[in-house]
């Protein structure tokens, strides 16, 4: 997944997520590739967090050699667009574009996403980066941003737009340039909407290459078969049991890497150091 030149990262609210994105990214440059994180979505505080810096800027900064990161603003992406690909005029302030955006993207479909992905593919474009790692939107929502280009094409058949969501819809499926990370924790909601997730992007083939990554994931725990009485013994009953369901939604729901639950009191950077540690382990 690290040699591809886009991963984005999507998954069910509450599974770690950000922490998995920010690990990609802190393992890529461990590699000693040029990274890009950026957030798709919010404010990117998720991101940033586990990361180990402050509030993220629309514009890349450098937090480490190696490793920059962002956070998509709609109204300054599209402002961006408009200049570099349409030739027009920059504005003095982003006020009158977020209020003209609101008002466009209100009536025509899928222009914030578009607006979004188009920004995250062009990144990947230069050559700045030799990987952008995508904090992207939720399982529920993720769908409308992978196919946000295809409509486009579907509304626009000619010009010069139709032709850049060509290119966008070319490059998302292109399995040796992008790939999909969907993250999931071996639980029944997780493990529903993931499958349903995959079912359609089994239908729609909008991203060419996938991968599952369950987070939170139990060890097996070598204990003796008539446990002691008292909070050792309960704790490692609890442990057991919680492992065997856990292998249960992980039978059902094979995944590509499994990351283990980690225990103890860490801070969001130490998770997706911890993380990163164990996806160069994997």
């Amino acid at each position: 997944m690290l040699e591809r030149r886009l991963v984005i990262v999507t998954g069910k609210g509450g599974v770690g997520k950000s922490a998995v994105a920010a690990a990609l990214a802190i393992a890529a440059r461990r590699r000693g590739r040029r990274v890009l994180a950026l957030s798709m979505v919010g404010s990117g505080d998720g991101l940033a967090t586990h990361l180990g810096t402050g509030p993220l800027s629309p514009v890349a900064t450098e937090l480490r050699p190696g490793l920059w990161a962002l956070r998509i603003d709609r109204a300054r992406a599209l402002s961006e667009y408009l200049q570099s690909q349409m030739r027009v005029p920059a504005v003095a302030t982003f006020g009158p574009v977020a209020r003209a955006f609101d008002a466009f993207a209100a009536a025509a479909p899928a222009i914030r996403e578009i607006v979004v992905i188009g920004k995250v593919l062009w990144e990947v474009r230069h050559d700045s980066w030799d990987i952008v790692v995508a904090d992207g939107p939720p399982t529920g929502q993720i769908g409308s941003y992978l196919r946000a280009a295809k409509t486009i094409e579907e509304l626009v058949p000619a010009g010069r737009i139709a032709e850049q969501a060509g290119w966008m819809d070319e490059t998302l499926r292109d399995p040796d340039h992008t790939s999909l990370a969907v993250v999931t924790i071996p639980e029944e909601l997780p493990t529903v909407e993931t499958e349903e997730l995959l079912a359609w992007l089994a239908r729609e083939q909008v991203v060419g290459h996938r991968q599952i990554v369950a987070n939170r994931v139990l060890g097996p725990l070598d204990v003796p078969a008539t446990l002691p009485a008292g909070p050792a013994g309960d704790a490692a009953r609890l442990h057991v049991a919680l492992y065997r369901e856990q292998r249960t939604w992980l039978d059902r729901l094979p995944a590509d890497l499994e990351l283990p639950y980690l225990f103890g009191l860490l801070t969001p950077a130490e998770v997706a150091a911890r993380i990163a540690d164990a996806w160069e382990a994997a």
